[in-house]
This record gives C-alpha cells, sequence and structure tokens, in this order.
C-alpha cells in the first residue's frame, strides 16, 4: 500500500462506516424494550418469548459465515448496504408478526442480516483505515455501543408513550433505509484488496485461491488464539448484562435501580474506551493495548470478587469495561490480516467464533452458580483477563502510523504470525 498522501483521506467514506456502525446498533436495540408489548399481543410465554429471542443469536450462527462468501462475490460495501436495507425492512415485521412461527422467522432473519452487516462494515471500516494509515476502527465501534444505547432509549419511550409498535418500528425501518442509502454514495469503490498489502493476498500468500489457506497449520493456529481471545471477551462483556443485576441484589443485598449499575458501569466505559481507544492503540499497538486491558479486566474483577461489596462490584465492571473496549476491533483486525484469505473470510469466523462465546458463556455462569455461588461464578471474568494477557500476542505490535512504513497496519506481523 503507498503512503497516504495528506489530503487525499476519504473523510466521506469514514463518516459514511461511522453511519452504517451507529445504525446496526440502534436498529434492534428499539425491539428490546418492546418484547413486553410483542409478548402481550402474541399471548406467549416466559419460555415461548425465549426461544423467540434466541432464534436472533441461532440465525447469526447459522448464517453468520455466509459473510465472507458474499463480501467476495459483491464486495463490502454493497454487501453492508443491501444486508442494511434488509435489516429496515425486517424489523417491521418483527413488530408486526401476526404469529409466533412468524415472529421466530423475522427475528432469525435479523440475526442473520446483523451478522452479515456487522462482517461487511467492519471489513469496509478496515478499507478505510488503511486509507487512513492509523487506526480508526475503534472509534467506529464506540459509535455502535452509542447506537445501541440511543436505540434502548428510543425504544423504551417509544414503550411509555405507548407509540404503536408498527408505527414505532416502521419509523426505524426507515430512518436505516434512508441511512443505508445516503453511506452507500460514499464508501469507496473498487475492490476489497485495493489497499492491502499484495503479500497477503491468497495467490501471493501461497493461499491456493484462498481456499486451501485455511489448511495452513499457522492459519489454524492464529484462529485457534483468536478464538480464545474472542470467547475471553465474550464471557467479560456478558457478565454483566446476564448476572450483574442478579449478584448485586441476591447477594450484595442492592436495590433495583442499583442492581442495573453493573451493566451500566461496563457498558458506559466500553463506550469511552472504544471513542478513545484508537489514539492508545495508535501509541502502544493492538498487543500491548491488550495486556493491559487483560490486567485491568483480572485486577478489576478479582479485586471485586476478594473484597466483595456494591462499590468494588460496580468499579470492578467498569475496570473489565475499559479493558476489553479495543479487543474486539483489534481480533477483527488480526483475522482481516491473515495472509491468503479473500477479503471478509476472516472477519466472518472472528465474528462467528465471537457469537458462539456469546452463547455459550451464560449457562457455563448459570452451573457454577447453581451448583456454588453467582459470587463463584463471576470468577470467570478475572480468569478471562488471564486468557487476554496469554494470547495477547497474536496481535499488532505496530506503533507508527502504517502510512509511514508505507504498507497496511499488522500486515508485517500477520506474515511474520504465519
Amino acid at each position: 500500500m503507498p503512503p497516504t498522501i495528506p489530503g487525499t483521506r476519504p473523510v466521506r467514506a469514514r463518516v459514511a462506516v461511522f453511519a452504517l456502525f451507529f445504525t446496526n446498533g440502534f436498529v434492534f436495540s428499539n425491539v428490546v424494550p418492546r418484547y413486553p408489548e410483542i409478548k402481550a399481543e402474541l399471548g406467549l410465554s416466559n419460555a415461548a418469548l425465549g426461544t423467540a429471542i434466541a432464534a436472533m443469536p441461532l440465525g447469526a450462527l447459522v448464517l453468520g459465515l455466509t459473510a465472507g462468501p458474499l463480501i467476495r462475490r459483491f464486495g463490502s460495501a454493497r454487501t453492508a448496504v443491501i444486508s442494511q436495507l434488509l435489516m429496515g425492512v425486517n424489523i417491521v415485521l418483527v413488530g408486526t408478526a401476526p404469529g409466533y412461527a412468524v415472529l421466530c422467522a423475522a427475528i432469525f432473519v435479523a440475526g442473520s442480516l446483523d451478522a452479515v452487516n456487522d462482517v461487511a462494515m467492519n471489513a469496509h471500516g478496515m478499507r478505510v483505515q488503511r486509507r487512513y494509515g492509523r487506526s480508526i476502527l475503534n472509534a467506529f465501534h464506540g459509535l455502535w455501543s452509542v447506537g445501541a444505547v440511543l436505540g434502548g432509549v428510543a425504544g423504551a419511550a417509544a414503550a411509555q408513550f405507548e407509540l404503536a409498535l408498527a408505527l414505532h418500528l416502521g419509523l426505524v425501518g426507515a430512518v436505516t433505509l434512508a441511512s443505508a442509502l445516503v453511506s452507500s454514495r460514499f464508501l469507496l469503490p473498487g475492490p476489497d484488496d485495493t489497499e492491502r498489502d499484495p503479500a497477503t493476498a491468497p495467490a501471493a500468500a501461497g493461499g491456493g485461491g484462498g481456499g486451501r489457506a485455511w489448511l495452513r497449520r499457522p492459519v489454524l493456529v492464529a484462529f485457534a488464539v483468536l478464538g480464545l481471545m474472542t470467547a475471553a471477551t465474550t464471557v467479560v462483556e456478558d457478565a454483566p448484562s446476564s448476572w450483574g443485576a442478579v449478584y448485586l441484589r441476591s447477594e450484595l443485598a442492592a436495590g433495583p435501580f442499583v442492581g442495573g449499575l453493573a451493566f451500566m458501569a461496563l457498558q458506559g466505559t466500553q463506550t469511552v474506551g472504544r471513542l478513545l481507544g484508537d489514539r492508545v492503540v495508535q501509541r502502544l499497538g493492538d498487543r500491548a493495548t491488550a495486556r493491559i486491558g487483560g490486567v485491568l479486566v483480572t485486577g478489576g474483577m478479582g479485586a471485586a470478587l476478594l473484597w466483595p461489596s456494591v462499590p468494588s462490584t460496580v468499579v470492578g465492571f467498569g475496570l473489565a469495561g475499559l479493558g476489553i473496549a479495543t479487543l474486539i476491533p483489534a481480533a477483527l483486525h488480526a483475522a482481516d490480516e491473515v495472509p491468503g484469505l479473500w477479503p471478509g473470510a476472516g472477519i466472518s469466523v472472528a465474528a462467528f467464533l465471537l457469537r458462539i462465546g456469546f452463547l455459550v458463556s451464560p449457562p457455563v455462569v448459570g452451573l457454577i452458580a447453581d451448583a456454588h455461588s453467582i459470587r463463584l461464578g463471576l470468577a470467570v471474568v478475572p480468569v478471562a483477563g488471564l486468557v487476554i494477557l496469554a494470547t495477547a500476542r497474536v496481535l499488532d505490535t505496530r506503533r507508527q502510523p502504517a502510512a509511514e512504513a508505507g504498507v497496511a497496519p499488522g500486515a508485517e506481523d500477520a506474515r511474520a504470525a504465519a
């Protein structure tokens, strides 16, 4: 990749990717506060609603790996825009489903589209990052978090003012369509490997057209390590949302509002960490940043569990959120830079492994909690911090802007790891 020339950075493409990330976080977050109304309108039991909600991660797992072939065939820009347009249409069906089967199908499709959109917009975001020659990916994920929070607030407000589901989600769908269509005008043109270092392309890296590359031992090892890292990250991220309130209220005698502080602490510090993370990554590199994050997770939550109290738990989850803020973008970046794979293929696999972690983490903590206590179950969080420390070596060590080195960020380290 030639050095970035001042004045040629694709500012409009960067803003367009910001819009894609924000909208992706915003869309389905509007539905979550309205689950009680959907449940009441369809006369569902708690188990039936839970099963319907589980269709979303199932859809993401079943069809998420199609993102790579779609990006190879249509390009990351077109795949991101089309999947987000379909998300805007499907969200209306989720809120207006006439029966249980249609609701399950609509949520399954929502999960599938979200997975494809997630991979495609990350792949395009990395194209833009290569043009800039410095880290900007964390800010994209920070805007996703902002979108998710605002979507939840909008959904809660719509429920509070008893706005009809069809009208509410119709407006959300319209915003999604408008965002995708406007963004499509400013995304980068051309093939997705335009900005990549030619040495990491499938043919140049001995990938045999991108297919046989998966059979190479270094590639398998790289994704095994990335899988451990992403699993550890999901354990940390899921713990306060699934168990934070239960732990604070049942074992530390906190009130209902205080019980929600664990989730808010992690999400708040994670969002701030993502919005500020690019400067840290640019200065230290992904590897050193991840190791510092592992220390924050292990130290923060370890201390909170050794000396349990409401303040220490909230602070512990806050430190954990700050610790994992840059890890998912870093893992996706590392996966995308593995030599010999077609554009989007590595991100698809990393995102798939990430979703497996979210699916497995809650029952594991629950089993330990049933056998002993939630406090002991939450000990998986500091253990996850140790795993992050151990697996950080797979990440990029680059500190200087890639524009100065004249190669794509992480390409050198990906080649070295292989």
